[in-house]
C-alpha cells in the first residue's frame, strides 16, 4: 500500500486541487491520498470561507480518501509552524509515504536546497534575521535576505541567486520550503514531491479563461458576483455544495473582535499574552482600542513597515479565539500534533483506516465525546481549542445567516 499525503487549507475547493489530488496519484502511484486540512479558521488568519465539514465533503468528492483536521492552534499561525504541525501529523499516522505540495515550477530539487538551508538552526541563520528585522524588514523580508546570505556563502550551493529569487518570491513554493525543512528537522522517512500549480497564481483576483485561484473564488462571493459562469472553475462534483454553503469572511468577525478586545481589556488581560502579538503591536492595539472599527479598520490601525496584514490578522485571530503564547509553546512541546482528528473519509478506504489504527503513533479522534477518555494534557487542551474555533466560526453563521446547525458534539463525520 502507498499513501500521499497532501496539506491543504480548500478555502475553498477549486478544479486546480482535483488536479493536483489526480496528479499526485499519478505521479506517486498512491492507492490513497491523506488531506491533513485547516479547520474553521485558516493561516491567512480569518474564518475558513466554507466549514471545515462541507470543504471535507468537497475533497472526498473530488479524489481524498481521509481527511483529518490540522489543530487549530497551528492552523492559524506561521508558514512555519503550520508546515511544523502538518508534517508531525502525517509522520504521525505512521502509514505516509509521501507528502505532494504545488509548486510554481514543479521542481523539487531547488526547494530542497532552500530547505536545507533554512534547516540550520545555527547562530548565523538567527543573527542574519535578527539584523534584517532592525533594518525594518517584515519576518518574511528577513527570512528571505537572511536565506540569500546564507546561499552566497555556502560552498557549491546548487542554485544561482536569481533561481532562488524566483523562489522565494513564490507563495507555494515557499510552503513547500516549510514542509520540506519539516521533514528533514523530523528526520522523517516520508519523501517530498511537488507538482507545477496550473492557472492562476495564489494571489490573482480575476476569474479568467484559465484555473481560477481561490482568492478569486472568495472575491466573487465578496462581490456578489458568483454565477454559473464562475462555477466552471469548479469541480462538477462539488458545484451544488458550492451553492449550499455558507461563505464568511474576516469581516463578519468584526462585531465579536471589538467586544473580545474590550472584555480583556476589562479583565486586565495583556494583549501580548496571545500568539502572535508582540510588544509593540499590543501598545498600539491599546491606543486605538475605543476607536473602533471593522476587521479591515482594525488592522489597518496596527500596520506599519515591519507587520505584514496577514501578519497582524493572524494576531486579531489569535485574540479572537483566546490562543495565548504560553498554549503555543506547550503545543510545541508536544509534538505539533499529539492526535488526529477524523472529519471524514471514503468507505473505500477501509484498508488505510485499518493500517493507520495498527501503525498510527498518535490516538485517532472520529468522535468529539471519545476525546475525553483518549486524550490528556496539552493534547486534551489543544482538542478543547479546536472545538472553540469551531464554535466561533458557528455563532458568526448564526449571526450573519439565521441558521441553527450542528455543533462539534452532534455533527456527524462525513462518510462518502
Amino acid at each position: 500500500m502507498k499513501v500521499a499525503g497532501i496539506v491543504a487549507e480548500y478555502n475553498p475547493f477549486h478544479s486546480g486541487h482535483q488536479y493536483h489530488l489526480e496528479e499526485t496519484r499519478r505521479i506517486t502511484g498512491a492507492d490513497y491520498c491523506v488531506a491533513v486540512m485547516s479547520g474553521d479558521f485558516v493561516q491567512r488568519g480569518e474564518p475558513a470561507f466554507f466549514s471545515k465539514y462541507l470543504r471535507t465533503r468537497m475533497a472526498l468528492s473530488c479524489g481524498a480518501d481521509l481527511v483529518l483536521e490540522i489543530p487549530s492552534i497551528f492552523a492559524v499561525s506561521s508558514a512555519e509552524d503550520f508546515a511544523a504541525c502538518a508534517v508531525a501529523l502525517l509522520a504521525g499516522l505512521g502509514v505516509v509515504d509521501v507528502l505532494s505540495f504545488g509548486s510554481e515550477n514543479g521542481d523539487i530539487k531547488p526547494i530542497r536546497a532552500a530547505a536545507s538551508l533554512l534547516a540550520q538552526e545555527g547562530p548565523n541563520l538567527s543573527a542574519l534575521l535578527q539584523a534584517g528585522l532592525r533594518e525594518g524588514l517584515t519576518w518574511p523580508q528577513a527570512r528571505s535576505q537572511a536565506l540569500l546570505s546564507l546561499a552566497e556563502s555556502e560552498e557549491d550551493f546548487p542554485l544561482a541567486k536569481k533561481e532562488l529569487d524566483q523562489i522565494l518570491a513564490s507563495p507555494n513554493s515557499l510552503l513547500g520550503i516549510e514542509y520540506c525543512k519539516a521533514l528533514k528537522r523530523r528526520h522523517c522517512s516520508i519523501q517530498p514531491v511537488t507538482v507545477p500549480r496550473k492557472g492562476q497564481g495564489y494571489h490573482d483576483l480575476e476569474l479568467d479563461e484559465g484555473q481560477a485561484s481561490a482568492s478569486a473564488l472568495r472575491r466573487a462571493f465578496a462581490d456578489k458576483t458568483m454565477d454559473n459562469g464562475h462555477l466552471s472553475h469548479v469541480p462538477p462534483e462539488i458545484r451544488a455544495l458550492y451553492m449550499e454553503g455558507k461563505p464568511l469572511f474576516a469581516g463578519d468577525c468584526s462585531g465579536i473582535l471589538n467586544y473580545r478586545l474590550l472584555a480583556l481589556f476589562q479583565e486586565g488581560c495583556a494583549f501580548d499574552d496571545y500568539a502572535d502579538v508582540s510588544g509593540d503591536l499590543a501598545s498600539r492595539l491599546r491606543h486605538h482600542l475605543l476607536q473602533f472599527a471593522d476587521w479591515e479598520g482594525r488592522t489597518r490601525q496596527l500596520k506599519t513597515r515591519q507587520y505584514t496584514y496577514t501578519r497582524i490578522s493572524r494576531a486579531l485571530t489569535h485574540l479572537l479565539l483566546g490562543i495565548t503564547k504560553e498554549q503555543t509553546a506547550q503545543a510545541r512541546e508536544a509534538g505539533y500534533a499529539p492526535y488526529g482528528r477524523v472529519l471524514g473519509f471514503r468507505r473505500e478506504a477501509g484498508p488505510l483506516m485499518a493500517a493507520i489504527k495498527k501503525q498510527s503513533s498518535i490516538p485517532l479522534v472520529v468522535k468529539t465525546a471519545a476525546a475525553d477518555r483518549m486524550l490528556e494534557g496539552t493534547a486534551l487542551a489543544m482538542f478543547r481549542q479546536d472545538l472553540h474555533a469551531s464554535h466561533v466560526r458557528q455563532v458568526l453563521e448564526r449571526e450573519k445567516y439565521g441558521c441553527v446547525g450542528k455543533n462539534e458534539y452532534n455533527q456527524e463525520i462525513c462518510i462518502l
